[in-house]
C-alpha cells in the first residue's frame, strides 16, 4: 500500500513537470507569433516616418540647381568671386534646412561649390564622379545612395539632380543626409531594428555589432560592386553569424531598402516563464488540494485506530498503575528506611567529629601542660613566700609590710585564676557562632603558649592588638591558632644551633577576609610532607609527641566557617601559614550567592 502511494505521487509530479513544460512550449510558440506581429504593426508605423523624412529632401538639389549663379558658375568654373558667392549660399541653405551637406560639381564629378567649404575636411576639389548617384544625375534623372563619406569617414543618404538649361545638363546639385537620428530614437528599443540595402548588407540597426554586416553571404558580383562604388568604404561585409532568428520586414523607401524588426527572445521567455508558471500554480494547487484530501482521510484513519488504541490501553494503564503504585509504595518505604538510617549515621558523624575536635583540643592542653605547670608554679611559690613573710609582720606588729605582702599575694592568685580561666575556656565545648574580635583570639591564644616560648627560648612577635570582627567560633578560632603557634614552636625547636629562634604573627584584611598568617625560622615543608599537610594522622613529630591530627582538624574548622588554611615555605626559609576567615559582609554576600 505504501509503495502505491508513492508512485501515485510521483506520477503526480511527473504530470506536474509535462504540464509545466508543454505550457512553456505553447506560450513560447504563441509568444513568439504574438511578437512578430506586434513587430509588423511597429513597423507599419516606422516605415512612414524613415520616408518621410527621405521625401522631405528630395526636391531640395532640383531647387538648389534652379539659381542662377549656379548655372553662372559651371558656366565659368574658374571665377573666384563666383565660387565664394555659391560656397555661402549653399551653406546657408545647408544650415537653413540641418542637411548634412549641399555641393555643386560638374560634368565630370569635380566639386567647384559646397556648403562645408570652410570646414577641413571640405568637398571643394573632390571628385565624386564613381559614385552612382552622380550618374544617375549627370543622365538626366534622379540619383539616390547610400553609403559612408570617402572625405569625411560619415556614412549618410545621399540625392543628386542634374542642372538644366534646356536640354543640356551643366552639372549636378547633391545633398547629403544623415540617419544618425533614427539609429539614436532606436537605440532605447528592447527589440533588434536593423535597415539594410538591397544587397542585404545592414547599415543601420540600434545594436552597433549589426552594423555593416550582410544578411546572407555576399555573391562575388555584389562584393565587386560595392567595392566599384566604394559604398561602405571598402571594409569587410561578414555575413551574421548562424541563422537569422524570426523577424518581421518591410520594404521602404525608393532604394528598396529592407526595414527589419527581431523581437527580444527574452520577452518572450519570460511570456513562456509567466506561463510556466500559472501551469505550475495550478498543478501546486491541485497536489495541495490532493494532498489536503489524503490527509483528512489519514486523519479519520487514525482517529478510528488511536480510538480503539486509547481503548486497549485504558485497560494495560490501569493495571500497570496498579503495578505502579505498588512498587512505588514499597520504594517509598525503603527511602523512609534509608533515610532514617541516613539521619542516624549524620549524628554519629557529627558527633564522632565533634568528639575529634574536643580529643584535639585536650591533646593539646596536654602538650601545655608543662608550660601551663610552670607558670603555675612561679605565683605558688610566691604565695607561700608572701604568707610567710606576711605572718611574721604581723607578730612583729608591722602592719604596713604585711599588708603589702598580701596584695602581693592577691595579685599572685589573679594570674593563677586568668591561667586557669584560659584553660577552662578553650577545654569546654562550644558550637556557639557570634561576632568574633579575632586580634582579642590571638592574644588569648598568646597567653596560654606565652610559658612554653619562654621556656624554649623562642621569640613570638604579635601584631598591633587592633579590633578586626569575624563571624564564628571564638573557642575553635583560638583551637586554631594554638595549634598553628604550638607546630610552628616545635618547628623552630627542632632546629639545633639556630641563629634566629622566633615565631611571627600578623593580622590584615585582603580581599574581604581577615588573614592571620604565622611564619616560623624552622626548616620549611618538604615536598613529601606538603603533599599530606592536611591529612589525618599524618604528622613528623616523634612517637608521643601528636597523632597527625592538628592540621586535619584545624583545616575542617577553618572550612566550616567558610574560610581556609594554607601551608607553604617561606622564600627565605621556614614555614608559612595562612588562616583566610571572611568578614563578616563576604560571609553575607557568599551566603545569598
Amino acid at each position: 500500500m505504501h509503495v502505491k502511494r508513492q508512485l501515485a505521487w510521483l506520477l503526480a509530479l511527473l504530470a506536474s513537470a509535462g504540464l509545466i513544460a508543454a505550457a512553456y512550449q505553447v506560450a513560447s510558440r504563441q509568444g513568439g507569433a504574438d511578437e512578430l506581429e506586434r513587430g509588423a504593426r511597429q513597423l507599419q508605423l516606422m516605415a512612414p516616418e524613415l520616408e518621410s523624412a527621405l521625401d522631405k529632401f528630395e526636391t531640395l538639389p532640383y531647387v538648389v540647381g534652379l539659381q542662377e549663379n549656379v548655372a553662372a558658375l559651371l558656366a565659368q568654373p574658374g571665377e573666384r568671386a563666383r565660387i565664394d558667392q555659391v560656397n555661402r549660399s549653399l551653406q546657408a541653405i545647408a544650415r537653413q534646412s540641418r542637411v548634412g551637406a549641399i555641393y555643386l560639381m560638374d560634368r565630370d564629378g569635380n566639386t567647384l561649390a559646397a556648403s562645408n567649404w570652410d570646414l577641413p575636411l571640405t568637398f571643394v576639389g573632390r571628385n565624386f564622379g564613381y559614385r552612382p548617384y552622380f550618374r544617375e544625375a549627370l543622365a538626366g534623372r534622379a540619383g539616390r545612395f547610400y553609403g559612408i563619406g570617402s572625405t569625411t569617414s560619415e556614412p549618410g543618404y545621399f540625392i543628386a539632380q542634374p542642372v538644366m538649361r534646356g536640354a543640356r545638363v551643366l552639372g549636378v546639385v547633391a545633398v547629403k543626409i544623415s540617419l544618425d537620428e533614427f539609429a539614436r530614437n532606436w537605440a532605447g528599443a528592447e527589440d533588434t531594428i536593423v535597415l539594410a540595402d538591397r544587397a542585404d548588407v545592414v547599415f543601420l540597426s540600434n545594436r552597433p555589432q549589426w552594423k555593416y554586416r550582410s544578411l546572407r553571404a555576399l555573391s562575388a558580383t555584389t562584393q565587386r560592386e560595392l567595392a566599384s562604388t566604394d559604398q561602405y568604404a571598402r571594409r569587410p561585409i561578414a555575413p551574421i553569424d548562424g541563422q537569422l532568428p524570426p523577424h518581421a520586414a518591410r520594404q521602404s523607401g525608393p532604394l528598396g531598402w529592407k526595414l527589419m524588426l527581431f523581437p527580444a527572445p527574452e520577452r518572450v521567455r519570460r511570456t513562456a516563464a509567466l506561463w510556466a508558471l500559472a501551469a505550475a500554480l495550478v498543478a501546486a494547487s491541485a497536489i495541495v488540494a490532493a494532498w489536503a484530501l489524503y490527509q483528512r482521510h489519514r486523519r479519520l484513519e487514525e482517529r478510528q485506530a488511536a480510538s480503539a488504541a486509547s481503548q486497549r490501553a485504558a485497560g494495560e494503564l490501569d493495571l500497570r498503575l496498579a503495578e505502579r503504585t505498588a512498587l512505588l509504595r514499597q520504594a517509598n518505604d525503603d527511602l523512609e528506611a534509608r533515610y532514617a538510617t541516613l539521619k542516624e549515621t549524620e549524628q554519629v558523624l557529627r558527633s564522632t567529629q565533634d568528639q575529634l575536635v574536643q580529643a584535639g583540643k585536650l591533646a593539646m592542653l596536654g602538650q601545655m601542660a608543662a608550660g601551663v605547670t610552670h607558670e603555675l608554679n612561679q605565683p605558688l611559690a610566691a604565695i607561700r613566700a608572701f604568707a610567710d613573710n606576711a605572718r611574721t609582720f604581723l607578730e612583729r606588729g608591722q602592719q604596713a609590710q604585711a599588708s603589702a605582702n598580701l596584695t602581693h599575694i592577691s595579685d599572685a592568685s589573679a594570674r593563677m585564676g586568668a591561667i586557669i580561666g584560659q584553660l577552662k575556656g578553650f577545654a569546654r565545648r562550644s558550637d556557639a557562632v557570634a561576632t568574633v574580635d579575632i586580634a582579642q583570639s590571638l592574644a588569648a591564644s598568646a597567653f596560654l603558649l606565652q610559658g612554653e616560648f619562654k621556656r624554649l627560648g623562642v621569640a613570638l612577635a604579635l601584631p598591633p592588638p587592633v579590633p578586626l570582627l569575624i563571624t564564628g567560633d571564638a573557642v575553635r578560632i583560638e583551637q586554631v591558632i594554638i595549634n598553628l603557634l604550638r607546630n610552628a614552636l616545635d618547628a623552630v625547636d627542632a632546629v639545633e644551633n639556630a641563629q634566629v629562634r622566633e615565631v611571627s604573627v600578623t593580622l590584615a584584611q585582603i580581599d574581604g577576609y581577615a588573614v592571620v598568617r604565622i611564619t616560623d625560622s624552622g626548616a620549611g615543608l618538604s615536598d613529601s610532607v606538603a603533599a599530606h599537610l592536611f591529612e589525618p594522622f599524618f604528622t613528623t613529630k616523634p612517637s608521643g609527641k601528636g597523632l597527625g591530627l592538628g592540621l586535619a582538624i584545624s583545616s575542617s574548622i577553618v572550612q566550616a566557617m567558610n574560610g581556609q588554611l594554607e601551608g607553604s615555605n617561606r622564600p627565605d626559609g621556614g614555614a608559612r601559614f595562612d588562616v583566610r576567615l571572611p568578614l563578616p559582609g563576604r560571609e553575607n554576600k557568599e551566603g545569598n550567592e
